[in-house]
């Protein structure tokens, strides 16, 4: 027992081993609820549903935020919710590109969700091991950070100053691979990634092959997707605090209502359009405040200040979108949010 507990009360990655075990049982607990209890079966799910458990996970992930102000302090708290509320609002983007994932492959929605959870599982690996690669060269070289902090400068203005063009998912490299590389059907057969099918090289010998189906080359994509989001959250959460226990589960607590954020907002994406220029705001504030301390002699931007210009600016987006869009019809295009 005694062994039991040195090791729980063993520090790894700046915190005690139990908070991240504590943390990983949530997340594996809300898994399998997801999967195992809510969607045990193949149906399509309704917005009603997804408004509610969007509204559940940003509740809890909140929820949690209030418990880490509690246990590791005020300072901790504030950059935890500034990282949640930026991680929510670039899942908004990934929302789009799903979407228009789904839309190009002709997924039926009642098997959109075992895409997005697996989609979501290797989402929670993914950001682990850049998260850590993170951490461990921030730690080592902290000249890193103000690298990461002109690169979201540079995102922020560039999303500001240059319109996205059109996304054209028929061209994706990746796309273009798999299907050069690897046997793949263009029809689905049912919620199979993968299936066996008649040898085309060899149609008369009854031998069968592996094939890849819609839903796999889909959840690949979803996968690319996230990464190259990363690629602006992870230095963005950086930018903010450099504990890796606040920067993963910021990040993991925003993913996981990844799937019910979906269904909510995919037939509605439309209605947040100001939200990218309060996100490319922020991104520059974030980027900023790096130099700002520098140049105003102090050690950091108070975390206070940091999230309240955050929920201003992202509250300011949301509400200024839903204003200017007010009665405009969906529309799925293929372009960016």
């Amino acid at each position: 027992m005694e062994l039991l507990s040195d090791f729980l009360l063993s520090v790894w990655l700046t915190k005690p081993v139990w908070m991240w075990l504590a943390f990983i049982t949530i997340v594996i607990v809300l898994l399998v609820l997801d999967l195992g209890v809510l969607h045990k079966g193949h149906r399509e799910i309704e917005t009603k549903e997804s408004l509610l458990l969007s509204a559940f996970y940003i509740t809890l992930g909140v929820a949690f935020g209030a418990w880490v102000w509690w246990a590791l302090g005020a300072e901790a708290g504030m950059n935890y919710l500034t990282g949640f509320a930026v991680e929510k609002a670039l899942a908004m983007d990934n929302v789009f590109v799903i979407a228009m994932i789904f839309s190009f492959f002709a997924v039926p929605r009642k098997y959109q969700h075992r895409v997005l959870f697996w989609g979501i599982i290797g989402v929670i690996v993914l950001r682990a091991i850049m998260i850590g690669v993170g951490a461990a060269v921030v730690s080592q070289f902290s000249w890193v950070l103000s690298v990461f902090a002109v690169f979201l400068i540079a995102t922020g203005v560039k999303m500001l100053v240059f319109k996205e063009g059109e996304t054209d998912i028929a061209t994706n490299p990746v796309l273009a691979f798999m299907r050069r590389r690897f046997n793949v059907t263009d029809s689905h057969h049912g919620e199979k990634f993968f299936v066996k099918l008649p040898d085309p090289r060899a149609p008369a010998s009854g031998r069968t092959v592996w094939f890849m189906t819609p839903l796999f080359m889909a959840l690949v994509l979803i996968e690319i997707a996230d990464v190259i989001f990363a690629v602006d959250s992870v230095p963005a959460i950086f930018a903010i605090t450099t504990d890796p226990f606040i920067v993963y589960t910021s990040n993991i607590f925003a993913i996981l209502g990844l799937r019910a954020l979906y269904f909510a907002l995919a037939a509605m994406v439309h209605r947040f359009h100001y939200l990218k220029t309060a996100l490319a705001l922020v991104l520059i504030f974030i980027g900023s405040k790096v130099f700002a301390a520098d140049l105003l002699g102090i050690d950091k931007v108070p975390p206070a200040l940091s999230l309240a210009v955050t929920f201003g600016l992202l509250a300011g987006g949301v509400l200024y979108s839903l204003w200017k869009t007010r009665g405009q019809a969906g529309h799925m295009a293929g372009r960016a949010m």
